[in-house]
């Protein structure tokens, strides 16, 4: 029973390894001295990414329509039954963990400063280098589901303030969270995190907030403390 136990256990890692979206690691070291801030927010149990709004809409151009311009967009990946649902059910949780389903990105337009728009979130600054940030753009593009002539696919009106549903990439299931999308987002950027690993938004956290004391005032892997 056991030795079913593990060879269970090995697969849903091997598998959650391989799904969509994929991590997408910089090209390059970049030497350049232009810095651009991100923010990783976590509300209680989810993590997501804010993002400068015009360098995201130059990969998703659509941003541009829904948002304008709007200093920042907060980008978030779900599962869509769970992430989109009026009410939350056991039904709904114990399928959004246990069975793959469809993922959305839920994006949100951020008028302000990032830390006093979410006030009552977790917030961590991070400032990345041309190549790393480059590279996390890509892969939050790429977390898009792309229909005819790479256009995203608007769903639903999202759940507070401004904010819009997309159909995204890859399925939602117990090894593929929003979290670990975060630290596959992270890992693009040049972190090293293993995404496999970090599955809750505290353990995401705790590691940006380590990384953070351990890079103050210095520059390693593309990554520096703003």
């Amino acid at each position: 029973m056991m030795k079913k136990l593990l060879i269970i256990i090995n697969l849903l890692i091997l598998s959650a390894c391989s799904s969509e979206p994929y991590v997408i690691k910089p090209i390059e070291r970049d030497s350049s001295p232009k810095h651009s801030a991100i923010f990783v927010v976590s509300h209680d149990w989810h993590t997501g990414f804010v993002i400068p709004a015009e360098d995201i809409q130059l990969y998703i151009p659509e941003l541009r329509e829904r948002y304008g311009d709007t200093p920042y967009i907060e980008f978030g990946w779900g599962d869509k039954g769970f992430y989109q649902a009026k009410e939350i059910t056991a039904g709904l949780v114990l399928r959004a963990v246990f069975w793959p389903t469809e993922s959305v990105i839920h994006s949100v337009a951020v008028p302000e400063k990032v830390e006093r728009y979410f006030k009552n979130s977790l917030v961590e600054k991070i400032c990345l280098n041309s190549s790393s940030f480059t590279s996390l753009l890509h892969f939050i593009s790429n977390s898009f589901y792309k229909k005819e002539k790479n256009r995203v696919l608007e769903l639903e009106t999202g759940i507070y303030g401004n904010s819009q549903f997309y159909k995204g990439t890859g399925d939602y299931y117990l090894m593929n969270t929003c979290n670990k999308w975060t630290a596959k987002g992270l890992s693009s950027a040049g972190f090293d995190i293993s995404p496999t690993l970090n599955l809750t938004a505290s353990s995401v956290m705790n590691f940006i907030v380590l990384h953070n004391q351990k890079q103050k005032n210095t520059l390693s892997n593309g990554i520096v403390s703003c």
